[in-house]
C-alpha cells in the first residue's frame, strides 16, 4: 500500500464527510414565525433557499427580518415568497433593495409542481415558518398549510391552557412532596 494513500479506517470523519459530499454545517437560527403556527395546521414541511442581494444576506445575519404576514406564491414553474419584509442593512448605501420585494425561493422543478398542485386545493397554503443559515446560506423552512377556522384557534388555546395546568399541578406536587420529606 502506497504511503499516500491510507486505508479508509484510518482516515479522519472530516476527510470523509468531504469524501462522500457531507459537510457539517452550523444551523443558524434566525427568525420564527409563530403566527403561522397560531394561524394554520402544519402538514408538512420543506427546505428552500432564497435568492437575496447582499446587504439583505448582512440584514438577515442581524435577525432584522419579519414574516408574519408572508406566503409562498407559484408563478408558472418559479416559486416566490412575498410579502416579507427584510429590513435594509444599516451600513447599507442608497442601492439597497426595498425591504417588501418579492423574493425568488429556490426548489427542484418536481417540488414546485407538487406545491402548485397542492394550491389548487381550496384551503391550502405555503407558509414560512423559520428563516436560518445553514453554512453560508440562507435558508427557508416552508410549511403546507390549512388554514384553521375561529373555532379551531379557540381550541387549541384551550388545550395549551389545560397542558399548561397540568404541568403546574405537577410541579407543585413534585415540590410539595420533596418539602414533606424534610420534616
Amino acid at each position: 500500500m502506497s504511503k499516500y494513500l491510507k486505508p479508509f479506517w484510518v482516515v479522519s470523519l472530516p476527510a470523509l464527510w468531504y469524501l462522500i459530499g457531507m459537510s457539517k454545517q452550523e444551523i443558524k437560527l434566525v427568525a420564527t414565525n409563530k403566527k403561522a403556527y397560531h394561524d394554520f395546521f402544519i402538514e408538512e414541511t420543506l427546505e428552500a433557499g432564497i435568492a437575496l442581494m447582499g446587504t439583505e444576506v448582512k440584514s438577515l445575519r442581524e435577525a432584522r427580518v419579519n414574516m408574519k404576514d408572508s406566503y409562498a406564491q407559484v408563478k408558472g414553474e418559479e416559486i416566490f415568497l412575498v410579502g416579507c419584509h427584510i429590513s435594509p442593512y444599516s451600513h447599507g448605501n442608497i442601492n439597497n433593495p426595498d425591504p417588501e420585494r418579492t423574493r425568488k425561493l429556490l426548489l427542484h422543478k418536481s417540488e414546485i409542481k407538487r406545491l402548485g398542485g397542492l394550491l389548487t386545493i381550496k384551503g391550502y397554503t405555503v407558509v414560512p415558518l423559520k428563516i436560518y443559515f445553514k453554512g453560508s446560506n440562507a435558508k427557508l423552512e416552508l410549511g403546507i398549510a390549512k388554514g384553521k377556522k375561529q373555532y379551531d384557534v379557540r381550541e387549541t388555546i384551550k388545550e395549551k391552557e389545560a397542558d399548561r395546568e397540568v404541568a403546574r399541578a405537577l410541579r407543585d406536587r413534585t415540590k410539595g412532596a420533596g418539602e414533606q420529606g424534610r420534616e
